[in-house]
C-alpha cells in the first residue's frame, strides 16, 4: 500500500487474528506481526494475566499508550488504526513499519555511525516529532534508537508511548511517585532492548474509541524515574521535577551515539554512568578544547547542558530547529521536500521473506500463543530447586 493511501476499513475480533509472526516482546506487551487480506499490520497485544502484567502500573500504563496513540495525527506518529478489548486482553492495531529501527540501522553500517547529512535528516524529522507531542502537553520520556521506527519510504515513526507523560504548559507544578535510591545497586534498572519492529500506514482496519485514562493529573511536573539510564536526563538522576526538556537532553544523546556508535556517558556500571551524567560534558572524537566545535558538536553539547532551564528547546522546539546544523532545512515540508536517506523493502516482502509469496507462509492464534506463555511461566514457577 502506498503511503497516504487510505486503509480499508476492518474491525477487530480475535476470533479473525492470524499472526505471522512475533516482532518483539518486551514488559508492556507482545507485538505481532499480523495478517490481513489486504495488508498486514502491527498488533501489541497486552496480557492482563500474565505475571509482568500484574506490577500495580502494568495496565494503566497500557490503556495511556492507548490514550495517547488516539489523538496522534502527525506523519511520523504512529496511526492507532483499531482497539479492542477482552476480559484477557487490551489489543491495538498499527501500521507495520517494515525498516526495522535506527539501532538496527546503525549497526547494519559498515562504520556502525551515521553520515552527517542522514543524521541532519533523521534528527529533523525527530525534532518535528517531539515538537508535535510537546504541542499536545505530552512528554515523551522515552526517545533512544529502538524506540525509533522507518518507515519503507525512509521516514521516521516512534513508537512506545507507555513511559510518555501529560504535562501543563502553565507553571509546572510538582508530582511525586516512588523513586528508587539511584544510588543503590538495586534499584530497578531500566534496561535497552534490541527489537526490530513494526508497522506501514494503512493497515486494513478501522479506529475504534479507546479507553481513556490519565496517568497523572494536567498541570503536574513529572518526578519519576523513566527511561533508559544511558539517556536519562541530569534532573531524573537527581530526582528533581522534569518536564519536556528531558526529549531535548535525549534527543543529544541519541544524536552523540548515531554520530560516533556509543553514547557519551556510558560508565562501567549503573553508578558512575549516573555520575558522568551529572558532571562530565561530552567528549567529542579528535576534539581540542581548542579547536572550534562543528555544527553538529555544538548542537550536541548544547542539547547536553546539565540545566534543563539552559538547554537548547527550554524555550520551545523553535531554539532548536533555529540552530545552524539545521541551515536549510524546510521545517514545513519535512516530510514532502527531505529525502530519505535510506528506503527499505516492500512490506508484503519484508513479511515473508518469500518474495511477497504470503500463501506460503503459516499463521497462528494469538489467544493460542498466550495460553501457551502462560503455561510454560507456571511450569518453570512450579519447579522445586530439590529436584536439581
Amino acid at each position: 500500500m502506498a503511503d497516504g493511501e487510505e486503509p480499508k476499513q476492518k474491525d477487530l475480533h480475535f476470533d479473525n487474528l492470524r499472526a505471522i509472526r512475533v516482532l518483539g516482546r518486551g514488559a508492556m506487551g507482545t507485538v505481532f506481526l499480523t495478517d490481513d487480506a489486504s495488508q498486514p499490520f502491527a498488533l501489541k497485544v497486552f496480557d492482563k494475566k500474565s505475571s509482568t502484567s500484574r506490577r500495580p502500573d502494568a495496565e494503566r500504563r497500557a490503556r495511556w499508550e492507548l490514550t495517547v496513540l488516539s489523538r496522534l495525527h502527525h506523519p511520523l506518529l504512529p496511526t492507532l488504526l483499531a482497539s479492542i478489548e477482552t476480559p484477557d486482553f487490551i489489543a491495538w492495531a498499527i501500521p507495520f513499519y517494515p525498516g526495522g529501527d535506527l539501532n538496527a540501522l546503525r549497526h547494519s553500517l559498515p562504520d556502525r555511525s551515521l553520515s552527517t547529512a542522514a543524521l541532519r535528516f533523521y534528527l529533523s524529522e525527530l525534532v518535528s516529532a517531539l515538537a508535535h507531542l510537546h504541542s499536545l502537553n505530552i512528554a515523551y520520556r522515552d526517545l533512544k534508537p529502538e524506540n525509533v521506527l522507518l518507515r519503507a519510504d525512509g521516514h521516521i515513526v516512534l513508537s512506545d508511548f507507555d513511559l510518555s507523560r501529560q504535562l501543563s504548559p502553565a507553571p509546572l507544578q510538582h508530582f511525586v511517585e516512588h523513586l528508587p535510591d539511584l544510588r543503590s545497586t538495586h534499584a530497578p534498572r531500566h534496561r535497552r532492548h534490541l527489537t526490530r519492529i513494526w508497522f506501514p500506514a494503512g493497515a486494513g482496519v478501522k479506529k475504534t474509541r479507546s479507553a481513556r485514562v490519565s496517568p497523572a493529573r494536567a498541570g503536574e511536573r513529572a518526578n519519576s524515574f523513566v527511561g533508559t539510564e544511558e539517556y536519562v536526563a541530569p534532573e531524573i538522576v537527581r530526582a528533581e521535577g522534569h518536564d519536556f526538556a528531558v526529549d531535548w537532553w535525549a534527543l543529544g544523546i541519541l544524536a552523540y551515539e548515531m554520530a560516533y556508535g556509543r553514547t557519551p556517558f556510558k560508565g562501567r556500571n549503573r553508578k558512575e554512568t549516573f555520575k558522568n551524567v551529572l558532571v562530565r560534558d561530552p567528549q567529542f572524537p579528535g576534539g581540542s578544547s581548542r579547536r572550534r566545535r562543528t555544527e553538529l558538536e555544538d548542537l550536541i553539547a548544547r542539547l547536553l547542558e546539565k540545566d534543563p532551564a539552559r538547554r537548547l528547546g527550554a524555550g520551545g522546539d523553535g531554539e532548536v530547529r533555529a540552530h545552524p546544523f539545521f541551515k536549510g532545512v524546510q521545517w514545513d515540508l519535512v516530510t514532502a521536500v527531505s529525502r530519505p536517506p535510506y528506503l527499505f523493502e516492500d512490506e508484503t516482502e519484508a513479511v515473508t521473506g518469500l518474495g511477497g509469496d504470503r500463501t506460503a507462509v503459516g499463521t497462528f492464534d494469538i489467544r493460542d500463543y498466550f495460553t501457551k506463555v502462560r503455561q510454560e511461566t507456571v511450569t518453570v514457577q512450579s519447579v522445586s530447586l530439590d529436584e536439581f
